[in-house]
């Protein structure tokens, strides 16, 4: 199993010292990876579903993970994740695709429909649509990222005659790992996700998930050029090492844990403990 760590760019790791400073630590550790959050805006005064209050600072993920890609060298980046249908796609293939040339191909590239309508409303987005403009903008990035001659029309984008260059490092474009629980999730995940992504998810709950998945994988059809599709969750507390065994048997395949449980006053040192009992 693969160790991830989730919010490198949340709360006191929104400062850039303190991000550089545990990207570096957990490297040294033997962590696999490290996963941005990202709400664009959250509404104020809070109100549901919102997951955070309004002045939780949040640096926006491409912009941390490019400054992370400079002061590592080999711990995978990601996204945990990015709300695909609040952008224009051809913009966000340009931006992802960049992120990759700079972290030479180390990039996973985790994608969401999201759930937050203020957040939506706030950008002009259609809420409606979002799960339908996140299947077609995974397919226009695809296009951007791979075809000589990148051509698509949708029913949101369109685009003909163009080039966005340069191509990512990642043959076939960074791993799309597709996140949330919904029917609409799973199936997006096996029709096209390379891996699928489960968030604040106990062994209980990840096992009737990956029922579900299984589900999914039945009832659609999975294009061969995505592969076999991996199986990440971020448990709702630190993991120990009897939970890891629990979540390997279910096979799950990356562990993710949260560094918000820990403060600037001792995460360090949290770090050293938690790859102690599990890395």
């Amino acid at each position: 199993m693969d160790f991830g760590l989730f919010g490198i760019n949340m709360n006191f790791l929104a400062d850039p010292e303190w991000a550089a400073k545990v990207a570096q630590h957990a490297e040294g550790l033997g962590f696999e990876s490290l996963w941005t959050g990202e709400h664009v805006v959250l509404p104020d005064p809070r109100e549901a579903p919102s997951p955070a209050d309004p002045e939780t600072p949040m640096l926006h993920p491409p912009a941390l993970l490019a400054f992370l890609a400079g002061v590592t060298k080999n711990i995978k980046l990601a996204t945990g994740i990015t709300l695909v249908a609040q952008r224009n796609p051809v913009v966000l293939a340009k931006e992802i695709g960049s992120l990759d040339v700079l972290c030479q191909g180390r990039l996973m590239f985790g994608i969401g429909a999201g759930y937050l309508h203020q957040e939506f409303d706030a950008l002009g987005v259609d809420f409606a649509t979002r799960g339908a403009r996140t299947d077609e903008y995974i397919d226009a990035m695809r296009v951007l990222w791979n075809d000589a001659q990148p051509k698509f029309q949708g029913n949101f984008t369109s685009f003909d005659n163009i080039q966005a260059q340069p191509r990512p490092v990642q043959a076939g474009g960074p791993p799309v790992i597709v996140g949330g629980n919904s029917p609409a999730a799973m199936r997006r995940a096996v029709t096209h996700g390379n891996g699928w992504y489960g968030f604040a998810m106990d062994v209980k709950a990840t096992e009737k998930a990956l029922e579900q998945l299984e589900l999914a994988k039945a009832r659609n059809d999975r294009p061969d050029h995505l592969g076999e599709m991996s199986i990440s969750i971020t448990p709702p507390k630190p993991p120990n090492k009897a939970m890891v065994e629990e979540y390997a048997n279910l096979g799950v395949d990356r562990l993710i844990p949260m560094m918000g449980f820990y403060n600037e006053n001792n995460i360090l040192e949290s770090l050293d403990g938690l790859a102690t009992e599990i890395v």
